[in-house]
Order: structure tokens, then C-alpha cells, then sequence
């Protein structure tokens, strides 16, 4: 199994960037696709951005396209989800995720979770 661990979030306000990363135990992260969801107070948990496990393929959610870029450092067994031209409307909880599926727009898609890093964006 794998073990997924976030990192990078915090407080910044509309306009600005962060970049968030998730680091996986194990010496096989590379083998499998890599997601990213996040889930605001009340709200079922969101598809944000996809990495096929080649990195040959990207996907983005209409909201977030031209905004963030999904990406992985295979030495580092990283992916990282760089957000820059933050909204309010961006701020939730954020997960990364690591599964086989050929589908990836679903949580039910992905087997491994990490913990979550809070992002909060103020307006």
C-alpha cells in the first residue's frame, strides 16, 4: 500500500499562488496515476486535476483550467498541484490521491488518500 502525505497549504489572499505537494512512501508511486480533490465546509469532495502514471496525460476541472498544473517528481515520489491565481471559491480542503483506474474524475477511482492540507483564500 501507499502512504500519501500533503504539504504546502495555508492562507493567502485572491490573486496569489501556492503550490502543494504530496509525498508517497514506497518505492513504486510512479507506476500508478495521481490525483487531486479538494472539499469545501458542506460540499461533497471535488475533482480538481489527474496525472496519468506515464505523465504522458493531464486533466483539469473546468474551474481550475489554465490556473493549476498538476505535475511529479518521480526521483522525489512527488506531485505536486502548483495553483496560482487563487479565488475564494478555491479554498477547501485539498487531497491528493493515487490509483489505477482507466477513469479518474471520481474519488471511488483512487485507492490511496493523504490526510488533507487546508488552503483559504481570502477576498
Amino acid at each position: 500500500q501507499v502512504a500519501l502525505v500533503e504539504s504546502g497549504g495555508g492562507l493567502v489572499q485572491a490573486g496569489g499562488s501556492l503550490r502543494l505537494s504530496c509525498a508517497a512512501s514506497g518505492r513504486t508511486f510512479s507506476n500508478y496515476n495521481k490525483g487531486w480533490f479538494r472539499q469545501a465546509p458542506g460540499k461533497e469532495r471535488e475533482f480538481v486535476a489527474h496525472i496519468s502514471w506515464s505523465g504522458y496525460s493531464t486533466y483539469y476541472a473546468d474551474s481550475v483550467k489554465g490556473r493549476f498544473t498538476i505535475s511529479t517528481d518521480n526521483a522525489k515520489n512527488t506531485v505536486y498541484l502548483q495553483m496560482n491565481s487563487l479565488k475564494s471559491e478555491d479554498t477547501a480542503v485539498y487531497y491528493c490521491a493515487a490509483g489505477s483506474s482507466t477513469y479518474y474524475r471520481r474519488a471511488r477511482d483512487y485507492n490511496y488518500w493523504g490526510q488533507g492540507t487546508q488552503v483559504t483564500v481570502s477576498s
